[in-house]
């Protein structure tokens, strides 16, 4: 069927909702248009950009009505990165944003219409980010550029201030690459795959304020090394460790396998509530801290753990909600395939002296088989935080044949959340869902629910 709207033509238009990237929803003739950095309740005129068989995109040409939730946006380059592609709302109408989305997907995908809870969010949406990944490389001009990916692209944008990341390590990553330009280190040419210098990576404790840098290259040596972690040290006591990350494969991928330590132990700490974790360069932590507290706290409480209680915990990376848990249960297992986060969270089971938690390294879908059908370990509250994709059918198909008591599901995707959800209904009550606010300003949300056997 021909649409009826056409490229490059000019609309003026009704903003009637907001999509889940926090795009603008739009109908010309019934047929739906998707209009970035729009807000519901709007009135603009569009230029449409692409037409598709079922939708198109249009840009924004003239805000005639404004909402009156509009904000002037406090970044010079938040419409070109992508980063927080919610910064031109405030922010109180982008956590209802959030909740209105997720509660979409049920109300599309559950039998069970579960009213949906407030958003989580955060006091201070400034500055949270405890790892930060820049790319480094040449701009059109062929000249050495550090920053942001163009949303979409792989143009690299310049960073002079960015709102999310923390800025100590935003400092601290700019020197390392003042350092790269005024010794004339090669930078990564992805056209040729020629250069040395790929990332600059940095973590930060936010508790700790122990700081690591990952130099990610395309080679084995730096020139000027021993110079180059002498002036970083000397200039931030801060950074406790300085690491080389080889990666000299054409991918997207930005870490490589290999690390080789030029300064430090190769690992920082940080704490998050009581317990302190050990952070390496290959393994996951989460992004927000602040938020994950209280996530954790949510999960934790929802999970309704006795001392009687064994808990799995899949995915658990390097252990923190496995030790969270861990002073309430019985016994705590955790799964993640990542082999050195695995290592992680076991040395931070030492170094936290807890000895009810088990960390087995593996993929989730195989290792729980084992726990279940080899072992016969049966869990009373199985907690999981799964990748974006979701959980897998196996697993699904384990958790209905064993039926714990009681499940939260951690999720950092509403899509495959919901879809998960509508496979575990029939055998259990969702009891609620929680959204949390782990990334201010951006179109991502987390989400807790807690399910109980019927």
């Amino acid at each position: 069927m021909k649409a009826l709207i056409e490229k490059n033509k000019e609309y003026i238009v009704d903003i009637i909702d907001n999509g889940f990237e926090g795009e603008g929803i739009a109908k010309i003739n019934n047929f739906t248009v998707f209009i970035p950095n729009a807000i519901k309740g709007e009135q603009i005129k569009i230029l449409i950009v692409k037409v598709l068989s079922s939708h198109a995109f249009g840009k924004i040409l003239e805000i005639i009505m404004p909402s009156s939730k509009r904000i002037e946006s406090d970044c010079e380059t938040y419409k070109r990165c992508g980063g927080c592609s919610l910064r031109h709302i405030q922010y109180e109408e982008t956590l209802q944003m959030k909740q209105n989305a997720v509660q979409s997907l049920v109300n599309k995908m559950l039998k069970n219409k579960i009213q949906v809870q407030p958003v989580i969010g955060m006091k201070n949406p400034y500055h949270y980010r405890n790892k930060a990944q820049y790319p480094v490389g040449l701009n059109r001009n062929g000249e050495p550029v550090m920053g942001v990916f163009a949303n979409r692209t792989h143009e690299i944008i310049p960073i002079h201030n960015c709102l999310i990341q923390n800025q100590k390590t935003e400092e601290v990553a700019k020197f390392i690459f003042d350092y790269i330009l005024k010794n004339k280190i090669s930078v990564y040419n992805e056209k040729n795959q020629r250069g040395l210098i790929r990332h600059i990576v940095t973590k930060i404790g936010v508790k700790t304020n122990e700081i690591m840098c990952i130099l990610v290259i395309n080679g084995k040596e730096i020139p000027k090394e021993k110079e180059l972690v002498l002036e970083v040290t000397s200039h931030f006591p801060e950074v406790k460790t300085i690491v080389k990350n080889i990666n000299q494969k054409n991918t997207n991928v930005i870490l490589g396998e290999e690390n080789i330590n030029m300064y430090g132990s190769g690992t920082i700490e940080d704490q998050l509530g009581q317990y302190t974790f050990k952070i390496s360069p290959l393994s996951f932590y989460q992004v927000n801290p602040i938020q994950a507290e209280r996530l954790y706290q949510v999960g934790v409480d929802l999970a309704k753990i006795t001392r009687e209680d064994i808990v799995f915990d899949l995915y658990c990376g390097i252990g923190t909600i496995s030790l969270f848990m861990s002073q309430f249960a019985k016994k705590v297992y955790g799964i993640e395939i990542v082999k050195e986060a695995v290592e992680m969270a076991k040395e931070n089971v030492i170094r936290n002296q807890i000895d009810n938690v088990e960390f087995i390294a593996g993929d989730v879908e195989l290792v729980l088989n084992d726990l279940i059908h080899v072992q016969k370990i049966i869990p009373d509250v199985v907690m999981m935080d799964p990748p974006r994709k979701g959980l897998d059918h196996k697993s699904i198909e384990n958790i209905l044949l064993i039926k714990p008591k009681r499940i939260v599901y951690i999720s950092c995707n509403p899509a495959t959340l919901v879809r998960d959800l509508a496979k575990l209904e029939e055998i259990y009550d969702i009891e609620s869902i929680r959204p949390v606010d782990m990334f201010p300003f951006t179109s991502h949300v987390e989400c807790v629910v807690a399910m109980f056997l019927k």
